[in-house]
């Protein structure tokens, strides 16, 4: 927990900056209140392979370093794929949100459970960071969705408007907000630090004898 506490607050001061950007209708190329925020140059999934870099680098030097940082890579490589290759064929198939959003939830948890016996020392930490980056951000969205900010953490997908928005605001943030935040963003985080993280270990090398 001390390895994630500081990005745990660099991550949250930088929700709260999107959040006040987006109320105070900044730039949208930094605050981009549009669903999913539009590539926003401000947002917190930059940050991923940041502190991905950071704790790989940080574990490795301790000695928790991965024995074949190349076969960790290979593991979040392939699990990253194959649940891409789960978010293309459901999206082909013309799902309803419901139905996408719950096949994605449950393949991404698997996805991540696969990545964590890579590398056991950093998979933990980055799901402890991927926890307290996202958990704010579903407490912002349901304030958000109650109170019709017209920020990204409440404007419904663009694919789903109508059935979104025909939802009572709790039910309303649990699929959209509950559900992909504690699944897809939390594989996000651990998968795609898992992947920047072993090419670190690799850099790194193992940690020289005193």
């Amino acid at each position: 927990m001390p390895l994630v506490l500081v990005p745990a607050i660099v991550t949250f001061a930088v929700t709260l900056l999107r959040l006040f950007g987006e109320l105070n209708k900044w730039s949208t190329t930094y605050f981009n209140p549009s669903a999913g925020g539009g590539g926003s140059l401000v947002g917190i999934s930059w940050l991923i392979p940041v502190f991905g870099i950071y704790f790989a680098w940080v574990l490795a030097k301790r000695g928790e370093g991965p024995a074949r940082p190349w076969s960790v890579f290979g593991m979040a490589l392939l699990a990253f794929v194959l649940n891409t290759a789960v978010f293309i064929v459901t999206q082909v198939m013309k799902l309803g949100p419901a139905a996408f959003l719950s096949i994605s939830a449950i393949t991404s948890w698997i996805a991540i459970v696969f990545t964590l016996r890579a590398w056991p020392a950093l998979g933990k930490t980055l799901l402890a960071y991927a926890f307290a980056a996202r958990v704010p951000v579903a407490i912002v969205m349901v304030v958000a969705i109650f109170g019709h900010w017209g920020t990204h953490y409440d404007v419904p997908p663009p694919n789903a408007e109508a059935v979104v928005e025909a939802m009572s605001p709790l039910v309303k943030w649990f699929w959209i907000g509950f559900i992909p935040q504690m699944s897809i963003w939390i594989y996000m985080t651990v998968v795609g630090g898992m992947i920047v993280g072993a090419i670190t270990a690799a850099v790194a090398g193992p940690k020289r004898a005193a």
